[in-house]
């Protein structure tokens, strides 16, 4: 399967194409302005899809070549250091898998809360929770990112996120359903 977004062509709509054997499907992922609370909830979706590849040069591509961001206490301009942050992230944060929802949308802006487990590399286990806060520029690219993440250590056995790496099953619940 190979996904691609085209740039936006008019005010409203970038579309999400997936190509499967047989034919390629498209759906609309990302309003440039002003967001609905489904393509809001696309916008999202699309978000922890591409965080769920661990794949930073990817995952930057969703970002203007100027974004900024602030991750905890850590301050990021541009792709580049956006890519540098992303690897140093996934080296450390082993096994990742994340979930998004929204919280609230207007504009050009969204703001998600999601949870996602990891275990660093003595096997100890955490579930983090955090809200982020979205800014989109006029080509539906995120400009601004602003994420206060908590970290707590869980047991092995207290996992809740148990799907193979990758993108998370339709059926598997969101975090409001899991309770987070």
């Amino acid at each position: 399967m190979t996904i691609g977004f085209r740039p936006c062509t008019d005010e409203y709509t970038i579309c999400r194409s997936v190509q499967f054997p047989g034919g390629t499907q498209c759906r609309i992922v990302r309003r440039c302005r002003p967001f609905t609370a489904e393509t809001a909830a696309l916008k999202a979706r699309a978000a922890e899809d591409a965080w769920n590849t661990r794949d930073s040069e990817r995952v930057a591509l969703a970002y203007t070549e100027d974004s900024i961001w602030r991750n905890r206490a850590e301050f990021l301009t541009g792709r580049e250091e956006i890519v540098a942050f992303l690897r140093r992230k996934w080296a450390r944060e082993l096994d990742y898998r994340l979930i998004k929802e929204v919280w609230t949308f207007a504009g050009n802006r969204i703001a998600v809360r999601f949870a996602y487990e990891w275990h660093d590399d003595s096997g100890h286990w955490f579930r983090s929770y955090g809200n982020e806060n979205w800014e989109f520029s006029g080509n539906g690219l995120m400009s601004r990112r602003i994420a206060s993440i908590n970290d707590l250590p869980i047991a092995e056995t207290d996992r809740k996120f148990r799907w193979p790496l990758g993108r998370r099953p339709d059926d598997h619940p969101g975090v409001s359903e899991l309770g987070l």
